[in-house]
């Protein structure tokens, strides 16, 4: 069994799933994440591409990802991109990682590549029924983004509505904090949502509404079984 998180940016793998992952990682399951910015050209503040790399490398190694798979896709332009492309990109890291569950962005972010991300994300885990593999979908879930998950304007009908928790305790929550800490400039001081106090307060919160020592919360999209070797995570 793998696991695959699709993310826009580089750091939101981090933001999203970090906790979770660096837990199963080191309960010695396969995780993956895909990148589809892998550059991040328009971002203010980034370190040049080698730089960049060091820090994605850097962040991976902390959470314990098996592979990382960045695309070029022009960042905070995703809505220029034909989606065909993109959904085809992440079909073919599906099947080199036989993702069997798969981690993306809420479709209702403020943030608009991570809205293309989740619907070219959607499109591609029906790849399962499109072509004949020796694995399947067995879940699909959307991650919450501090400062665009959380910024998104109240009043829709597509918001992040949590049904799925996964405790990480301390020790993993400080995987996390160490692992968005190695991409540089990423970071903020409080009361940015990207500072140290808010990763903790969200993860406190997200805890205590499912009885957890902090937790990671996930809204499901598709879910077939949760085996066992989740460790208890996940409990709706």
């Amino acid at each position: 069994m793998s696991i695959l998180i699709v993310a826009a940016h580089p750091d939101d793998e981090v933001l999203g799933c970090g906790g979770m992952a660096s837990f199963l990682a080191a309960k010695g399951l396969k995780i993956y994440s895909c990148i589809l910015a892998g550059k991040a050209e328009a971002r203010r503040h980034r370190p040049n591409i080698p730089e960049l790399m060091n820090n994605i490398n850097s962040s991976k190694e902390i959470i314990g990802f098996s592979d990382v798979f960045l695309g070029e896709f022009p960042n905070i332009q995703f809505n220029t991109v034909p989606h065909l492309p993109m959904v085809q990109f992440i079909e073919e890291v599906i099947q080199k990682t036989k993702a069997e569950y798969i981690f993306t962005h809420h479709p209702g972010d403020l943030n608009n590549d991570h809205v293309h991300t989740s619907l070219a994300c959607q499109a591609a885990s029906r790849l399962f029924q499109r072509k004949p593999l020796d694995f399947r979908l067995r879940g699909l879930y959307y991650m919450e983004i501090l400062s665009a998950t959380d910024w998104a304007f109240p009043g829709g009908t597509n918001q992040f509505i949590p049904d799925s928790f996964f405790e990480i305790g301390q020790q993993y929550l400080q995987q996390k904090i160490d692992a968005l800490a190695a991409y540089e400039g990423i970071m903020r001081k409080y009361p940015h949502p990207r500072s140290i106090e808010a990763l903790t307060g969200l993860a406190a919160y997200r805890g205590g509404q499912a009885g957890m020592h902090y937790a990671e919360a996930f809204q499901t999209a598709v879910q077939t079984m949760l085996p066992s070797s989740f460790y208890g995570g996940l409990n709706v």
